[in-house]
């Protein structure tokens, strides 16, 4: 496959420790695309010189707002597929072949299913998503997605959905899914997404504003 045809797309807080790793390892199979997401370590500078193309956000925006950057700078680069891969190290680059594969095969999107979750609501959300859509995992940060449906739908988030707008507008519209288990490399440092009471708030507000917001 030409590597030019796949952009990976990494949003990053403050990754320098798994950064350079991340990047060489996703590059064998794509255009790496981090988005800096107002980072104070050297996260940037180690992406570029690992070969990434690098977005800057001048101050934290959120999760969302990295990945669209990074979904903007992937069309606009040309890429036809677009994965999203989380840059703390949790996400083991050699699965980006399997999600390859399976869009080849004939999925429109591709969704991990992870081995373990963190949070009550990451659980409630599931159930949501499972029970509509026979979605498992819909906040695992690792999906692939052709670009049709980025062009159909015009953005990747613009509510605060930490990652699934998109992946719930293609199963409502009728694309293929296809989901993938994987397990999840143990992280060397905290998470960037907050405390627990934080983390839920943020995914009890995304799944509330899916139910009401995507007709």
């Amino acid at each position: 496959m030409d590597r030019s045809r796949l952009g990976i797309v990494i949003p990053a807080l403050n990754e320098s420790a798994t950064i350079l790793d991340v990047v060489e390892a996703a590059g064998r199979y794509g255009v790496p695309i981090v988005v800096d997401d107002g980072s104070t370590d050297d996260t940037a500078k180690i992406a570029k010189q690992a070969g990434a193309v690098v977005v800057l956000h001048g101050q934290n925006r959120g999760y969302d707002a990295a990945l669209n950057s990074g979904f903007q700078k992937a069309v606009e680069l040309g890429s036809e597929l677009v994965i999203t891969l989380d840059a703390d190290g949790q996400h083991d680059p050699s699965l980006i072949q399997e999600f390859i594969d399976r869009i080849d095969a004939g999925a429109d999107i591709v969704i991990g299913i992870r081995s373990n979750r963190q949070r009550l609501a990451e659980y409630l959300f599931a159930w949501y998503t499972s029970s509509r859509f026979g979605i498992q995992d819909p906040l695992c940060g690792m999906k692939a997605y052709r670009k049709t449906i980025y062009i159909a739908l015009g953005h990747f988030d613009s509510y605060g959905s930490i990652g699934t707008e998109l992946m719930i507008f293609a199963a409502k519209k009728g694309y293929r899914l296809d989901q993938i288990p994987f397990d999840v490399r143990e992280r060397k440092d905290q998470s960037r997404f907050g405390r627990v009471l934080t983390g839920n708030y943020k995914i009890f507000r995304a799944m509330v504003l899916s139910i009401w917001r995507i007709k």
